[in-house]
Protein backbone atom coordinates (compact mmCIF):
# COMPACT_ATOMS: atom_id res chain seq x y z
CA UNK A 1 0.00 0.00 0.00
CA UNK A 2 1.38 3.37 -0.63
CA UNK A 3 0.45 6.10 1.91
CA UNK A 4 1.92 9.64 1.75
CA UNK A 5 0.04 10.86 4.90
CA UNK A 6 -2.82 13.36 4.44
CA UNK A 7 -2.50 16.77 2.51
CA UNK A 8 -4.95 19.10 1.52
CA UNK A 9 -7.04 20.01 -1.37
CA UNK A 10 -8.60 23.67 -2.34
CA UNK A 11 -11.76 22.78 -0.32
CA UNK A 12 -10.47 21.65 2.65
CA UNK A 13 -11.13 18.19 2.49
CA UNK A 14 -7.91 15.67 3.17
CA UNK A 15 -7.57 12.54 1.71
CA UNK A 16 -4.34 10.62 0.99
CA UNK A 17 -2.91 9.47 -2.08
CA UNK A 18 -4.33 6.21 -1.91
CA UNK A 19 -8.16 7.13 -1.64
CA UNK A 20 -8.35 7.63 -5.07
CA UNK A 21 -5.29 6.76 -7.02
CA UNK A 22 -4.35 10.64 -6.58
CA UNK A 23 -1.48 12.13 -4.92
CA UNK A 24 -3.13 15.93 -4.05
CA UNK A 25 -0.22 18.43 -4.49
CA UNK A 26 -1.12 21.41 -2.07
CA UNK A 27 -1.71 24.60 -3.56
CA UNK A 28 -1.13 27.36 -0.07
CA UNK A 29 2.82 26.99 -0.85
CA UNK A 30 2.01 28.15 -4.85
CA UNK A 31 4.25 30.98 -5.94
CA UNK A 32 4.06 33.91 -8.70
CA UNK A 33 7.76 33.83 -11.06
CA UNK A 34 7.86 36.11 -13.55
CA UNK A 35 10.24 37.06 -16.36
CA UNK A 36 11.56 39.69 -14.73
CA UNK A 37 14.05 37.29 -13.22
CA UNK A 38 15.34 37.85 -17.48
CA UNK A 39 14.50 41.25 -18.04
CA UNK A 40 11.26 40.48 -19.08
CA UNK A 41 8.21 43.53 -18.59
CA UNK A 42 5.17 40.45 -18.05
CA UNK A 43 3.55 41.63 -14.69
CA UNK A 44 1.03 39.26 -12.72
CA UNK A 45 -0.63 37.57 -9.65
CA UNK A 46 -1.15 34.87 -7.57
CA UNK A 47 -4.28 34.95 -5.49
CA UNK A 48 -6.93 32.83 -3.26
CA UNK A 49 -10.48 33.29 -4.62
CA UNK A 50 -13.86 31.97 -4.34
CA UNK A 51 -15.13 31.37 -8.74
CA UNK A 52 -18.05 29.44 -10.06
CA UNK A 53 -18.50 28.07 -6.37
CA UNK A 54 -15.49 26.81 -5.79
CA UNK A 55 -11.76 27.64 -3.79
CA UNK A 56 -9.15 27.82 -6.29
CA UNK A 57 -5.77 29.57 -6.52
CA UNK A 58 -5.59 32.09 -9.29
CA UNK A 59 -2.81 32.81 -11.71
CA UNK A 60 -3.62 36.87 -13.56
CA UNK A 61 -2.06 39.17 -15.51
CA UNK A 62 -0.33 40.65 -18.70
CA UNK A 63 2.09 38.44 -20.58
CA UNK A 64 4.37 40.72 -22.67
CA UNK A 65 7.06 39.68 -25.21
CA UNK A 66 8.67 42.65 -25.13
CA UNK A 67 12.27 42.56 -23.65
CA UNK A 68 12.56 39.07 -24.75
CA UNK A 69 10.14 38.05 -21.95
CA UNK A 70 7.38 36.15 -22.38
CA UNK A 71 5.67 34.57 -19.14
CA UNK A 72 4.15 34.47 -16.10
CA UNK A 73 4.22 31.74 -13.66
CA UNK A 74 2.45 29.73 -10.65
CA UNK A 75 5.01 27.53 -9.38
CA UNK A 76 4.12 24.86 -6.93
CA UNK A 77 7.08 22.90 -5.11
CA UNK A 78 6.39 19.28 -4.40
CA UNK A 79 6.43 17.72 -0.54
CA UNK A 80 9.76 15.69 -0.31
CA UNK A 81 7.03 12.28 0.43
CA UNK A 82 5.18 13.30 -3.02
CA UNK A 83 8.52 13.84 -4.67
CA UNK A 84 9.74 10.81 -3.86
CA UNK A 85 6.44 8.44 -5.21
CA UNK A 86 6.05 10.88 -8.17
CA UNK A 87 7.62 8.03 -10.44
CA UNK A 88 4.29 6.02 -9.18
CA UNK A 89 1.75 7.67 -10.96
CA UNK A 90 0.95 8.16 -14.31
CA UNK A 91 0.25 12.18 -14.73
CA UNK A 92 -0.72 15.24 -13.46
CA UNK A 93 -4.76 16.25 -13.13
CA UNK A 94 -5.94 19.85 -12.62
CA UNK A 95 -9.14 21.02 -11.61
CA UNK A 96 -9.25 24.36 -13.93
CA UNK A 97 -11.16 27.26 -15.08
CA UNK A 98 -10.15 30.13 -17.29
CA UNK A 99 -10.52 32.86 -20.06
CA UNK A 100 -10.53 29.82 -22.67
CA UNK A 101 -6.53 30.66 -23.30
CA UNK A 102 -3.81 28.10 -23.73
CA UNK A 103 -1.46 27.69 -21.17
CA UNK A 104 0.94 25.41 -19.81
CA UNK A 105 1.60 22.97 -17.00
CA UNK A 106 5.86 22.79 -17.09
CA UNK A 107 7.43 19.95 -14.78
CA UNK A 108 10.62 20.46 -13.34
CA UNK A 109 12.96 17.77 -11.85
CA UNK A 110 16.37 17.37 -9.96
CA UNK A 111 17.84 16.89 -13.27
CA UNK A 112 17.64 20.19 -14.47
CA UNK A 113 19.85 23.19 -13.63
CA UNK A 114 19.46 25.85 -15.91
CA UNK A 115 16.27 28.15 -14.80
CA UNK A 116 14.55 27.73 -18.36
CA UNK A 117 14.61 23.84 -18.53
CA UNK A 118 11.53 22.27 -18.34
CA UNK A 119 9.02 19.54 -19.68
CA UNK A 120 5.92 21.32 -21.30
CA UNK A 121 2.58 20.01 -22.05
CA UNK A 122 -0.23 22.37 -22.77
CA UNK A 123 -4.09 22.75 -22.24
CA UNK A 124 -6.84 25.00 -23.00
CA UNK A 125 -8.46 26.47 -19.48
CA UNK A 126 -12.29 26.81 -20.70
CA UNK A 127 -15.08 29.20 -18.94
CA UNK A 128 -15.91 26.71 -16.76
CA UNK A 129 -14.57 24.23 -14.33
CA UNK A 130 -13.23 21.17 -15.89
CA UNK A 131 -10.68 18.36 -15.21
CA UNK A 132 -7.68 18.23 -17.56
CA UNK A 133 -5.39 15.24 -17.32
CA UNK A 134 -1.49 15.34 -18.99
CA UNK A 135 -0.13 11.68 -19.02
CA UNK A 136 3.79 12.41 -18.37
CA UNK A 137 4.45 11.08 -21.74
CA UNK A 138 2.70 14.32 -23.36
CA UNK A 139 5.25 15.95 -21.79
CA UNK A 140 7.69 17.71 -24.32
CA UNK A 141 11.44 18.36 -22.91
CA UNK A 142 12.52 22.54 -23.30
CA UNK A 143 16.16 23.25 -23.78
CA UNK A 144 17.38 19.66 -22.05
CA UNK A 145 18.36 16.73 -23.94
CA UNK A 146 17.47 15.15 -20.58
CA UNK A 147 14.67 12.46 -20.59
CA UNK A 148 11.64 13.14 -18.00
CA UNK A 149 12.39 11.17 -14.94
CA UNK A 150 9.37 11.42 -12.80
CA UNK A 151 10.90 10.22 -9.74
CA UNK A 152 13.14 13.06 -9.71
CA UNK A 153 9.85 15.33 -9.82
CA UNK A 154 10.58 18.90 -7.76
CA UNK A 155 8.10 21.31 -8.98
CA UNK A 156 4.50 21.44 -11.12
CA UNK A 157 4.33 24.81 -12.56
CA UNK A 158 0.68 26.49 -14.31
CA UNK A 159 2.29 28.80 -17.27
CA UNK A 160 0.73 31.49 -19.46
CA UNK A 161 3.68 31.76 -22.21
CA UNK A 162 4.91 32.67 -24.87
CA UNK A 163 2.41 35.36 -26.52
CA UNK A 164 0.82 38.92 -25.71
CA UNK A 165 -1.82 37.87 -23.67
CA UNK A 166 -4.29 38.61 -20.32
CA UNK A 167 -3.83 36.00 -18.72
CA UNK A 168 -6.82 34.51 -16.12
CA UNK A 169 -6.74 30.72 -15.13
CA UNK A 170 -7.54 29.24 -11.68
CA UNK A 171 -6.84 25.61 -10.29
CA UNK A 172 -9.23 24.36 -7.52
CA UNK A 173 -6.89 21.16 -7.55
CA UNK A 174 -3.90 19.80 -8.62
CA UNK A 175 -2.95 16.37 -8.03
CA UNK A 176 -1.20 13.64 -9.69
CA UNK A 177 -2.93 10.49 -10.85
CA UNK A 178 -2.63 6.79 -11.55
CA UNK A 179 -4.29 5.02 -14.08
CA UNK A 180 -7.07 2.78 -12.31
CA UNK A 181 -6.14 -0.03 -14.80
CA UNK A 182 -2.37 -0.04 -12.77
Amino acid sequence: MLLFGILFTMNGSTHSADDDNTGPIPMGAGRLVTDAVMGGVSFGEVRREHRAGRDCVCLSGDVRTDNDGGFIQLAVDLDEGLARAAGDFDGVRLEVLGNGQIYNVHLRTRDLWLPWQSYRAPFTAAPGWRTVELAFGQFEPYRTTTPLRVDRLKRVGIVAIGRDFAADVCVAGLSLYRNADR
